[in-house]
């Protein structure tokens, strides 16, 4: 059971950080789809550099916020190993997009500099690329430019978030107090409902 799960945790973290880098690669040695529309009023290819994290908040430097991404995502990591006896497959591959969209992103932290020749290790900006143009009026809908990494990201926060109850690795008894699950609860729960069946 255990290689399913590292099957399911895995996979996707390898599909995204793939995905992420070829598409990256693709707008770096493309000029010509750096800033093209894809689809009028809704859809647009921007290439941008971003040094700072997600969103366009530069609140630390460069190199401070690759230390902190690297930091978190080895605690992800471990912190998922470290419930995986407990944990569903669901849970499983939301955090693969996790790990795998923060892999992505951290390789640009790591190597962008150097490709470009603006700095070293660490040093390196996020290429971003993707586009939502959608405006009401002067308000733009998502203002921010984004790469395959952070919809993996986001995506998987969403479908936690929305279904936690569900594939959360928790295991929890009626009064919502986490519990270890043993062979012996369903005993003890199938007694606890019915108080007739020891009679």
């Amino acid at each position: 059971m255990r290689a399913k799960k590292y099957l399911f945790l895995f996979t996707p973290a390898v599909l995204v950080l793939i995905a992420d880098q070829v598409t990256k690669r693709i707008i770096l040695n493309s000029p010509d789809l750096q800033n093209k529309e894809i689809i009028e009023g809704w859809l647009a290819f921007n290439f941008t550099k971003n040094p700072g994290m997600a969103l366009g908040m530069d609140w630390l430097s460069t190199p401070v916020i690759s230390v902190v991404a690297i930091l978190a995502t080895i605690g992800i990591v471990t912190y998922i190993l470290f419930t995986l006896d407990k944990a569903n497959l669901g849970y499983l591959t939301c955090m693969g997009l996790i790990v795998g969209g923060a892999l992505g992103n951290i390789t640009d932290r790591i190597l962008m500099g150097l490709y470009f020749g603006y700095g070293g290790v660490l040093e390196g900006h996020v290429v971003d690329f993707i586009h939502f143009t959608k405006t009401i009026g002067d308000w733009a809908v998502f203002p921010y430019i984004f790469n395959v990494a952070d919809i993996a990201i986001s995506t998987s926060i969403i479908i936690l978030l929305v279904f936690h109850k569900k594939i959360m690795p928790l295991d929890e008894d009626e009064s919502g107090t986490q519990t270890e699950s043993t062979s012996e609860e369903p005993d003890m729960i199938d007694e606890a409902l019915d108080p007739e069946k020891d009679n």
